[in-house]
């Protein structure tokens, strides 16, 4: 790189050089003295201010120069086209001054020859450039249809099933791939054969690169990474070809690890674009296909692949002898988010209040990218105070930060919208201490924290639900209207501040009577879209509702039916605790935030 730098200066200097001889060579010298003319000079010899003048013909005699020395020092030229006319002239504007008129002179060959020679040079340098920019751009042709995997071997800091928490069964399965790859033998001596490939599925932040990572590291073989999005380019044949570079160096370091981050970008169901038409994409597809399993030869391959897409994958290469094993990734329960959270404050200084347990209750639903995150702005949040170790009182900012948003305490908000905003929090607060299954209470503030949001109401729910019932799914959308509830009983008025709140409690029951078969009248029959998370366009276009307008009409009717039903269950609620209802609002005026403990003892 250096030494190709080092050719591009020198060239540059060169071709610097060159010009500038070319300036100096070729430049008219009358130029730059444009405004003297043959007039101007006999003006200046019959004022009596030219020292001297030389006349020079040039190589034919004829024509030439005339130049005028003037008595302050000063030199100027005068191309004339007839030389001894103009010695005549000059002798008649003064007979006394001294002209001098040269020989004509004599052209060398080497003169003569100099511009051709300095044409011929700039042609070579020009030509050696071009050919220099085409080979390094067919070097770059021919490197373009290259692998882009990097390749990781053993380099002593490595990661384990150690260092994945929260997944014991996810690690036992892919235990035995570690096993056949350290010690393949003990398997192919009965006929065993290793699975070609393993696809790790799950939502975002779940932790499946880190297993794919932690599987290199226990295997202690070469482990080659790249993206889906690696593969495809805007030129034709690309994609298939890196395909083949990367199977090729696999083979020669098997035993091995492919693993193809995102392979939803290059692995989508064939035949759904407009049209369905053969694209780049689908030839890469293609050639994955038959390098995965066709009739090459790739033992000691193993191919492990992400994504969280997995609808959209095509079904070829969900078969077995592709992907024989899918290993599903969910957000981890309670124990896990424990152990994750463990992991995570290793090298974190904690206080003695900080109880991980508790914030693995909190955190219900957090991934393990979230629990890392959480805990990295504990770490932010304890630094900034100055201190060398992390508080349960930073873990519960960092939760608020993660979960709902910075809260904008310097926002300036008119009081009569701060008491709505706690009127409107105290009531969504009171259903979640009262209903059975969405509780208790976690933190309740009305400091503003987002576009539209201007408190929020936090729970801390006991355990984490595999499922949900028809009981709970009310009580949620009871709860979500609780807000609303507040503002019409207090003010007599509402405002647009519970806008996503009946979003959120129309789309929970839409899925109760489209999805769930949870409503009597409508009965178990699915009325969803089949085909509504497909994100294909031809398919959306071709897309038809399996059912007419009489039943869409009883859907709304019916949607309604239960909201309204749970709208006037919470309402019931609120007003026979109309007394918690305004010391809740009194004391989030007087405090803005207030914790679990604090609202519970509003009930004593």
């Amino acid at each position: 790189m250096k030494q190709k730098k080092s050719n591009w200066n020198f060239t540059l200097i060169f071709l610097i050089v060159l010009g500038v001889i070319l300036i100096s060579t070729w430049i008219d010298p009358s130029m730059l003295h444009s405004y003297y003319r043959i007039e101007t000079a006999e003006q200046d010899v019959r004022a009596g201010t030219v020292e001297k003048i030389t006349i020079s013909p040039n190589a034919q005699g004829s024509a030439g120069k005339i130049t005028v020395k003037k008595e302050d020092g000063s030199r100027y030229e005068v191309y004339v086209t007839n030389v001894e006319a103009a010695e005549n002239a000059v002798r008649e504007w003064d007979g006394t001054l001294p002209v001098e008129v040269e020989d004509i002179p004599h052209e060398s060959i080497l003169m003569s020859l100099l511009p051709y020679v300095f044409g011929i040079i700039i042609l070579f340098v020009i030509l050696n450039m071009m050919m220099g920019m085409n080979a390094g751009g067919g070097g770059k042709m021919a490197n373009f249809g290259r692998s882009r995997a990097q390749l990781h071997k053993d380099t002593g800091k490595r990661v384990t099933f150690a260092d994945v928490a929260g997944l014991q069964e996810e690690k036992d399965e892919l235990q035995e791939i570690v096993q056949f790859l350290r010690n393949p033998g003990r398997f192919t001596k009965i006929g065993a054969r290793i699975p070609k490939g393993v696809l790790l599925e799950g939502p975002p932040g779940t932790g499946k690169t880190l297993l794919a990572k932690a599987i290199a590291g226990e295997a202690g073989v070469p482990f080659f990474t790249i993206s889906g999005s690696d593969f495809v380019e805007m030129f034709v044949g690309v994609g298939a070809s890196r395909v083949r570079d990367l199977f090729e160096d696999a083979k020669k370091n098997a035993p091995c690890i492919v693993f193809i981050d995102e392979i939803d970008a290059v692995a989508r169901r064939r035949g759904t674009g407009l049209g369905g038409g053969h694209d780049e994409r689908e030839q890469t597809l293609n050639q994955l296909l038959v390098e995965m399993d066709g009739f090459g030869v790739n033992e000691g391959i193993v191919v492990l692949a992400a994504t969280n897409r997995v609808d959209i994958l095509d079904p070829a290469i969900l078969r077995p002898g592709r992907f024989d094993r899918k290993v599903y990734v969910g957000a981890p329960d309670v124990r896990g988010r424990e152990e994750i959270l463990r992991v995570h404050v290793r090298e974190k200084p904690l206080a003695e209040d900080v109880d991980l347990h508790e914030i693995a209750r909190t955190t219900a639903g957090f991934t393990g990218a979230d629990l890392e995150n959480l805990m990295n702005e504990a770490a932010i949040s304890a630094a900034k105070a100055n201190r060398a170790f992390i508080t349960q009182a930073d873990v519960r900012r960092s939760f608020i930060k993660v979960g709902v948003g910075t809260e904008k305490k310097s926002r300036l908000v008119p009081e009569s919208e701060r008491r709505i905003t706690a009127y409107h929090e105290a009531g969504h607060a009171i259903l979640f201490h009262l209903l059975p299954d969405v509780g208790p209470v976690h933190a309740v503030s009305i400091i503003p924290t987002g576009p539209g949001a201007a408190g929020y109401t936090m729970p801390l729910p006991e355990n984490d639900n595999v499922f949900m019932t028809r009981g709970k799914l009310l009580q949620d959308i009871t709860v979500t209207l609780g807000g609303r509830i507040a503002e019409e009983l207090i003010f007599d008025d509402v405002t647009t501040g519970a806008s996503h709140d009946i979003k959120v409690a129309t789309s929970r029951a839409r899925d109760m009577v489209t999805k769930y078969g949870m409503s009597g009248k409508m009965g178990l029959i699915h009325y969803g879209d089949n085909d509504s998370e497909e994100v294909f366009l031809g398919r959306d276009l071709g897309h038809q509702r399996s059912y007419g307008e009489r039943i869409q009409g009883e859907i709304d009717m019916e949607i309604r039916r239960i909201v309204d039903e749970c709208y006037a269950r919470g309402k019931g609620i609120i007003e026979c605790h109309m007394d918690v209802l305004h010391r809740c609002a009194a004391l989030l005026l007087e405090k803005e935030r207030i914790n679990g403990e604090e609202f519970a003892s509003l009930f004593a």
